[in-house]
């Protein structure tokens, strides 16, 4: 488990408390990094991301789960809150729909509303959840 109590793991909590995405990279069959942006939350010192079950991103965590995230950078430069996550991700077979966990919908009801789905519709959808625990924290304040 990470250390978000440090000067920058607090900086790196601030960012997963109010940041609306973050880029996953996954790893294509090619050996390709495939950055994508993602809607997420963090729930039990994890990431927990829901997919379309025929993204590709799943076929790529299959082959392997080794992924990455980050968060735009807080400045033109790309100089300040550099914050970058690696771990294993983990497809979750008994997760509870995107629609029934309230954090979730709380902060992208209106995002999915905006889609002109319902969150009902969205669950459905977007009905495959990954989770993933951060192995490791770098970046820069």
């Amino acid at each position: 488990m990470l250390n978000l109590n440090t000067k920058f793991g607090r900086v790196a909590k601030t960012h997963l408390k109010s940041e609306y995405f973050v880029w996953l990279t996954t790893i294509d069959s090619t050996g390709t990094p495939q950055p994508r942006p993602v809607w997420f939350i963090w729930e039990k010192d994890s990431f927990l991301i829901f997919s379309q079950a025929k993204a590709h991103k799943l076929k790529h965590i299959q082959k392997n789960p080794q992924v990455s995230l980050h968060f735009n950078s807080a400045d033109k430069k790309a100089e300040k809150h550099l914050i970058i996550f690696t771990g294993t991700a983990v497809i979750e077979s008994n997760a509870m729909p995107a629609n029934k966990i309230s954090a979730y919908m709380k902060k992208y009801k209106a995002g999915i509303i905006g889609l002109g789905a319902t969150p009902e519709q969205f669950a459905g959808e977007y009905s495959v959840a990954i989770r993933i625990p951060p192995a490791k924290l770098r970046g820069g304040e």
